[in-house]
């Protein structure tokens, strides 16, 4: 294969950011006057503030051009977005992860009624890299220019390389959706992959969920093991940490980082003189990339400044006077938990052989129906919904299909494995 060649920018030149109701109406006007699918992606300031909120979204359709649009500055203006989803409601939207993306057009008021996802496509043509750019090279010997995928998009005005690339992100989706087709087309998985568009879209649209336990989502909370003091500060510093980002808008991270509240619970500092032994607790929370995001991080410096470092002595303090019927109780299984079965395959082999065996021989039907229709065998079936049936005591009574259907395995799934899994079970 040749080398893939550069698109450094759009072929119709970097658009600016419509931030006006003017150009607002006339940018769906421009949409609406065009044909075929939309091409859509967003950009948020995640590591930088503390929602998930767009802070820019981008369109292409064909006879349109590429729109870029602020959505921040559009709500405050007024905007209705409904006219947006109005201008484009016969176009099926072409989103590259859409789950990444689908919850803010949803949040922002848009309504999506048919997808076409390039990553959903790619895993199931098989493609050993899905990434946007990698399926690019793959499809269209093009490679993307990428430098900026982690700035802070909250920035304004936005700079004419960042523009660009998000530009870049919907310049060829098109493209690839019609390739992407006439390869799912030949491969006869047209009807698999409309199933898992449909799949991917009601998840992406659907109320967002919230963890039941938000502060045990602390990197290397485990640590703590069964320390319920432990628990208790760091418990109480996320709880802080959460108050203090919410209310000046900075991600938690850049304010207290999580390996600085897991080492505050294990030590579990008395006084002065321990808190001040802990450095990672006094000193602010600096982040160092050896490129331009050294000062996107540098510009919340002064919200940093602001909270103090007794703050979180404080906050420690409070937390190991409580008393140990004040401790956090000991997390109650989820309901997805007390359902999955295990991971470990070394706890499988030990404990239940059987089980153990079963799993192996099923694994070995997925593989080989993956090499028959050239389709990884975790986009054939989710590999927890396998290790789930497998782990049933009366795996050998169940209805197959049923199962895997009330485990979220989509029709073209049951329809392609049910019989030879059934066959090896019974």
């Amino acid at each position: 294969m040749s080398e893939p060649r550069l698109q450094a920018e759009p072929r119709e030149g970097v658009p600016g950011v419509i931030d006006t109701l003017d150009g607002f109406h006339e940018a769906c006007g421009r949409l609406a006057a065009g044909k075929g699918s939309l091409a859509a992606d967003a950009e948020r300031a995640s590591g930088y503030r503390y929602g998930h909120e767009d802070w820019l979204v981008q369109f292409k359709r064909t006879g349109s051009g590429i729109v870029l649009l602020d959505p921040m500055a559009l709500n405050a203006a007024g905007a209705d977005w409904g006219e947006f989803s109005r201008a484009v409601s016969d176009a099926t939207w072409i989103i590259h992860d859409s789950l990444q993306d689908l919850p803010g057009f949803i949040d922002l008021g848009m309504t999506v009624s048919r997808l076409f996802d390039t990553e959903v496509a790619a895993r199931l043509l098989g493609l050993k890299r899905f990434g946007l750019a990698a399926v690019t090279e793959h499809y269209l010997g093009i490679t993307l220019a990428k430098e900026h995928s982690a700035v802070d998009w909250s920035y304004r005005p936005l700079p004419r390389d960042w523009r660009n690339y998000a530009a870049l992100d919907v310049e060829l989706l098109i493209e690839l959706e019609d390739k992407m087709r006439n390869d799912l087309d030949r491969a006869g998985k047209s009807e698999w992959a409309e199933e898992e568009f449909a799949y991917v879209l009601a998840q992406g649209t659907a109320p967002r969920r919230e963890h039941p336990v938000p502060w045990m989502r602390i990197s290397h909370f485990t640590v703590l093991g069964h320390d319920r003091q432990g628990q208790a500060v760091a418990k109480a510093l996320w709880e802080k940490r959460d108050e203090l980002a919410r209310k000046y808008d900075i991600a938690p991270t850049l304010l207290l980082s999580d390996a600085a509240i897991i080492e505050a619970a294990q030590k579990k500092p008395h006084n002065a003189r321990e808190f001040r032994a802990i450095r990672i607790l006094n000193e602010r929370v600096r982040i160092r990339m050896g490129n331009e995001r050294d000062k996107m991080f540098e510009r919340y410096a002064p919200i940093q400044r602001s909270v103090k470092s007794n703050v979180w002595k404080n906050t420690i303090q409070k937390a190991l006077e409580l008393k140990p019927d004040q401790w956090p109780e000991p997390a109650a299984p989820c309901a997805e938990s007390q359902t999955n079965a295990p991971r470990s395959m070394k706890y499988w082999a030990s404990h239940h052989p059987d089980r153990f065996d079963r799993l192996g021989q099923v694994r070995d039907v997925i593989v080989r129906i993956g090499h028959d229709t050239h389709t990884p065998p975790d986009v054939i079936i989710k590999p927890q919904i396998i290790r789930n049936l497998c782990w049933q005591d009366d795996a050998t009574e169940l209805d197959i299909p049923a199962f895997l259907r009330e485990q979220g395995a989509r029709e073209w799934q049951i329809k392609l494995v049910a019989e030879s899994v059934s066959r090896v079970i019974i």
